[in-house]
Protein backbone atom coordinates (compact mmCIF):
# COMPACT_ATOMS: atom_id res chain seq x y z
CA UNK A 1 0.00 0.00 0.00
CA UNK A 2 1.46 3.32 -0.93
CA UNK A 3 2.44 5.21 1.76
CA UNK A 4 1.11 9.36 1.27
CA UNK A 5 2.69 11.01 4.57
CA UNK A 6 4.88 12.36 2.94
CA UNK A 7 3.48 13.84 0.16
CA UNK A 8 0.95 15.25 2.25
CA UNK A 9 3.07 16.58 4.92
CA UNK A 10 4.59 18.56 2.25
CA UNK A 11 0.97 19.55 0.88
CA UNK A 12 0.05 21.13 4.17
CA UNK A 13 2.89 23.20 4.22
CA UNK A 14 2.03 24.20 0.81
CA UNK A 15 -1.67 25.12 1.45
CA UNK A 16 -0.51 26.70 4.76
CA UNK A 17 1.68 29.37 3.11
CA UNK A 18 -0.91 29.79 0.11
CA UNK A 19 1.49 28.47 -2.39
CA UNK A 20 0.23 28.51 -5.71
CA UNK A 21 0.49 25.36 -7.55
CA UNK A 22 -0.38 25.20 -11.26
CA UNK A 23 -0.65 21.50 -12.64
CA UNK A 24 -1.35 20.16 -15.98
CA UNK A 25 -1.61 16.77 -17.06
CA UNK A 26 0.50 15.44 -20.90
CA UNK A 27 -0.27 12.26 -22.37
CA UNK A 28 2.27 11.11 -24.95
CA UNK A 29 1.82 9.10 -28.44
CA UNK A 30 -2.19 9.73 -29.37
CA UNK A 31 -2.45 8.54 -33.05
CA UNK A 32 -6.61 7.32 -32.67
CA UNK A 33 -9.80 6.53 -30.61
CA UNK A 34 -8.83 3.47 -28.42
CA UNK A 35 -10.32 1.66 -25.86
CA UNK A 36 -7.58 3.24 -23.77
CA UNK A 37 -8.06 6.91 -24.96
CA UNK A 38 -11.57 6.43 -24.00
CA UNK A 39 -10.65 5.53 -20.56
CA UNK A 40 -8.22 8.02 -20.24
CA UNK A 41 -10.78 10.31 -21.10
CA UNK A 42 -13.55 9.18 -18.43
CA UNK A 43 -10.60 9.70 -15.94
CA UNK A 44 -9.73 13.20 -16.95
CA UNK A 45 -13.55 14.26 -16.24
CA UNK A 46 -13.87 12.47 -13.23
CA UNK A 47 -11.20 14.54 -12.23
CA UNK A 48 -12.40 17.40 -13.85
CA UNK A 49 -8.92 18.21 -15.44
CA UNK A 50 -7.67 19.06 -19.37
CA UNK A 51 -5.42 15.80 -20.97
CA UNK A 52 -2.65 17.51 -23.02
CA UNK A 53 -2.30 14.47 -25.25
CA UNK A 54 1.01 14.49 -27.59
CA UNK A 55 -0.27 13.41 -31.07
CA UNK A 56 2.16 11.75 -33.36
CA UNK A 57 1.37 13.84 -36.58
CA UNK A 58 2.30 11.58 -39.46
CA UNK A 59 0.00 8.64 -38.24
CA UNK A 60 -2.70 10.58 -36.42
CA UNK A 61 -6.03 9.33 -38.14
CA UNK A 62 -9.81 10.68 -38.14
CA UNK A 63 -10.74 8.69 -35.49
CA UNK A 64 -8.85 10.83 -33.01
CA UNK A 65 -9.72 14.10 -34.47
CA UNK A 66 -13.43 13.26 -33.92
CA UNK A 67 -12.76 12.14 -30.37
CA UNK A 68 -10.68 15.62 -29.85
CA UNK A 69 -13.05 17.69 -31.59
CA UNK A 70 -16.48 15.90 -29.38
CA UNK A 71 -14.14 16.15 -25.90
CA UNK A 72 -13.41 19.82 -24.26
CA UNK A 73 -10.91 17.67 -22.11
CA UNK A 74 -8.50 16.57 -24.83
CA UNK A 75 -6.25 19.46 -26.12
CA UNK A 76 -3.56 17.97 -28.66
CA UNK A 77 0.42 18.56 -28.68
CA UNK A 78 2.94 18.08 -31.01
CA UNK A 79 4.94 14.76 -30.69
CA UNK A 80 7.70 14.79 -33.52
CA UNK A 81 6.65 13.88 -36.49
CA UNK A 82 6.46 10.06 -36.56
CA UNK A 83 8.05 9.16 -33.75
CA UNK A 84 11.03 7.02 -35.36
CA UNK A 85 14.29 7.09 -33.53
CA UNK A 86 17.03 8.24 -35.39
CA UNK A 87 19.56 8.20 -32.83
CA UNK A 88 22.87 6.31 -33.36
CA UNK A 89 23.87 3.04 -32.06
CA UNK A 90 24.53 3.22 -28.84
CA UNK A 91 22.87 6.40 -28.00
CA UNK A 92 19.51 6.84 -26.58
CA UNK A 93 16.59 6.54 -28.58
CA UNK A 94 15.24 10.40 -30.01
CA UNK A 95 13.85 11.52 -32.97
CA UNK A 96 14.70 15.21 -32.81
CA UNK A 97 17.90 14.69 -30.45
CA UNK A 98 20.87 14.63 -32.75
CA UNK A 99 21.19 16.75 -36.08
CA UNK A 100 19.76 15.61 -39.10
CA UNK A 101 19.21 17.24 -42.51
CA UNK A 102 15.53 16.47 -42.31
CA UNK A 103 14.69 17.22 -39.01
CA UNK A 104 13.71 21.39 -39.70
CA UNK A 105 11.25 20.29 -42.30
CA UNK A 106 9.63 17.60 -40.04
CA UNK A 107 9.16 19.88 -37.23
CA UNK A 108 7.42 22.48 -40.62
CA UNK A 109 5.31 19.41 -41.71
CA UNK A 110 4.25 18.33 -37.91
CA UNK A 111 2.53 21.52 -37.17
CA UNK A 112 1.08 21.90 -40.87
CA UNK A 113 0.16 18.26 -40.37
CA UNK A 114 -1.73 18.88 -37.07
CA UNK A 115 -3.30 22.12 -38.48
CA UNK A 116 -5.06 20.52 -41.24
CA UNK A 117 -6.52 17.81 -38.82
CA UNK A 118 -7.14 20.11 -35.78
CA UNK A 119 -7.35 23.71 -36.94
CA UNK A 120 -7.43 25.34 -34.22
CA UNK A 121 -8.06 23.15 -31.68
CA UNK A 122 -4.46 21.70 -30.62
CA UNK A 123 -1.38 23.33 -29.04
CA UNK A 124 1.47 24.80 -30.73
CA UNK A 125 3.62 22.95 -28.38
CA UNK A 126 6.37 20.42 -29.63
CA UNK A 127 7.25 17.82 -27.89
CA UNK A 128 10.10 15.48 -28.98
CA UNK A 129 9.58 11.66 -28.56
CA UNK A 130 11.63 10.44 -26.13
CA UNK A 131 12.02 13.89 -24.07
CA UNK A 132 15.08 14.74 -25.96
CA UNK A 133 15.87 17.50 -28.81
CA UNK A 134 18.77 19.15 -30.67
CA UNK A 135 19.81 22.35 -28.66
CA UNK A 136 20.37 23.44 -32.30
CA UNK A 137 16.94 22.96 -33.40
CA UNK A 138 14.96 24.93 -30.54
CA UNK A 139 15.75 28.50 -31.98
CA UNK A 140 13.87 27.74 -34.90
CA UNK A 141 11.21 26.62 -34.02
CA UNK A 142 8.80 29.70 -33.23
CA UNK A 143 9.51 30.86 -36.89
CA UNK A 144 8.06 27.52 -37.67
CA UNK A 145 4.80 28.36 -35.52
CA UNK A 146 5.78 26.57 -32.56
CA UNK A 147 4.48 28.88 -28.68
CA UNK A 148 6.10 26.34 -26.45
CA UNK A 149 8.49 23.50 -25.99
CA UNK A 150 7.64 20.48 -23.48
CA UNK A 151 10.26 17.90 -22.35
CA UNK A 152 10.77 16.27 -18.76
CA UNK A 153 12.61 17.33 -15.56
CA UNK A 154 12.50 20.89 -14.29
CA UNK A 155 13.00 23.61 -16.56
CA UNK A 156 16.34 25.85 -16.07
CA UNK A 157 14.39 28.60 -17.46
CA UNK A 158 11.07 29.86 -18.51
CA UNK A 159 12.09 30.44 -22.18
CA UNK A 160 13.72 27.92 -23.91
CA UNK A 161 14.58 30.39 -26.65
CA UNK A 162 12.84 34.00 -27.80
CA UNK A 163 9.54 33.33 -28.04
CA UNK A 164 9.48 30.12 -27.23
CA UNK A 165 8.32 29.15 -23.48
CA UNK A 166 9.35 25.89 -21.78
CA UNK A 167 6.83 23.46 -19.92
CA UNK A 168 8.29 20.54 -18.59
CA UNK A 169 6.44 17.07 -17.05
CA UNK A 170 8.27 15.94 -13.71
CA UNK A 171 5.89 12.95 -12.68
CA UNK A 172 6.44 9.70 -14.86
CA UNK A 173 4.99 6.68 -12.86
CA UNK A 174 5.95 3.83 -15.61
CA UNK A 175 9.03 2.07 -14.91
CA UNK A 176 10.39 1.91 -18.22
CA UNK A 177 13.70 0.28 -16.97
CA UNK A 178 12.05 -1.99 -15.38
CA UNK A 179 10.10 -3.45 -18.18
CA UNK A 180 7.16 -1.29 -17.56
CA UNK A 181 4.35 -1.10 -14.80
CA UNK A 182 4.22 1.02 -12.04
CA UNK A 183 7.72 2.30 -10.76
CA UNK A 184 7.76 1.69 -6.67
CA UNK A 185 5.66 4.56 -5.33
CA UNK A 186 7.95 5.32 -2.47
CA UNK A 187 10.52 6.71 -5.30
CA UNK A 188 7.99 8.52 -7.32
CA UNK A 189 6.91 10.18 -4.25
CA UNK A 190 10.43 11.08 -2.58
CA UNK A 191 11.36 12.70 -6.03
CA UNK A 192 7.97 14.57 -6.27
CA UNK A 193 8.42 15.80 -2.82
CA UNK A 194 12.03 16.93 -3.34
CA UNK A 195 10.91 18.56 -6.17
CA UNK A 196 8.30 20.71 -4.04
CA UNK A 197 10.83 21.01 -1.30
CA UNK A 198 13.69 22.54 -3.95
CA UNK A 199 10.48 25.04 -5.16
CA UNK A 200 9.68 26.45 -2.00
CA UNK A 201 13.37 26.67 -1.41
CA UNK A 202 13.49 28.80 -4.54
CA UNK A 203 15.93 26.27 -6.15
CA UNK A 204 13.47 25.25 -9.21
CA UNK A 205 10.95 27.49 -11.26
CA UNK A 206 7.23 28.06 -9.18
CA UNK A 207 6.05 29.37 -11.72
CA UNK A 208 6.25 26.14 -14.06
CA UNK A 209 3.05 23.86 -14.21
CA UNK A 210 3.91 20.96 -12.39
CA UNK A 211 3.79 18.26 -15.17
CA UNK A 212 2.17 14.78 -14.83
CA UNK A 213 3.16 12.75 -17.73
CA UNK A 214 1.13 9.28 -18.84
CA UNK A 215 1.04 7.20 -21.86
CA UNK A 216 -2.29 5.85 -22.29
CA UNK A 217 -1.48 3.23 -24.53
CA UNK A 218 0.72 1.01 -22.01
CA UNK A 219 -0.44 1.95 -18.43
CA UNK A 220 -1.50 -0.63 -16.48
CA UNK A 221 -4.73 -0.29 -13.90
CA UNK A 222 -1.82 -0.03 -11.10
CA UNK A 223 -0.35 2.90 -12.95
CA UNK A 224 -3.20 4.52 -13.59
CA UNK A 225 -5.16 4.42 -9.98
CA UNK A 226 -1.23 5.62 -8.36
CA UNK A 227 -1.64 8.85 -10.71
CA UNK A 228 -5.19 9.71 -10.62
CA UNK A 229 -4.73 9.56 -7.02
CA UNK A 230 -1.62 11.51 -6.92
CA UNK A 231 -3.06 14.37 -8.91
CA UNK A 232 -6.10 14.37 -6.95
CA UNK A 233 -4.11 14.96 -3.93
CA UNK A 234 -2.50 17.15 -5.63
CA UNK A 235 -5.68 19.18 -6.27
CA UNK A 236 -6.97 19.01 -3.02
CA UNK A 237 -4.28 20.43 -1.51
CA UNK A 238 -4.76 23.69 -3.59
CA UNK A 239 -3.15 22.48 -7.28
CA UNK A 240 -4.80 24.35 -10.14
CA UNK A 241 -4.97 22.47 -13.07
CA UNK A 242 -4.27 24.55 -16.40
CA UNK A 243 -5.43 23.98 -20.08
CA UNK A 244 -2.29 25.45 -22.12
CA UNK A 245 -3.80 26.14 -25.26
CA UNK A 246 -6.15 28.56 -23.60
CA UNK A 247 -3.14 29.91 -22.49
CA UNK A 248 -0.82 30.03 -25.40
CA UNK A 249 -0.80 34.15 -25.11
CA UNK A 250 0.22 33.87 -21.68
CA UNK A 251 1.73 30.60 -21.12
CA UNK A 252 3.67 30.56 -17.33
Amino acid sequence: MTDWTGLQTELRIWYDEGLAMPLWWRDDDAVAQTTALDQMVARARDLNMPVHIAVIPKHADQSLVDVVLAEPKLVPLVHGWAHENHATPGQKKSEFAEPRAAQLAEASAAIARMKSLFGTSFAEIFVPPWNRIDPALIPQLPALGYAGLSTFTPRLSRLATGGLVQINTHIDPIDWRGGGGLRAPAELLNILIRHLQDRRAGQADTAEPLGMLTHHLVQDEETWRFTLECLSRLMDAGAVPIDLQARLNSLP
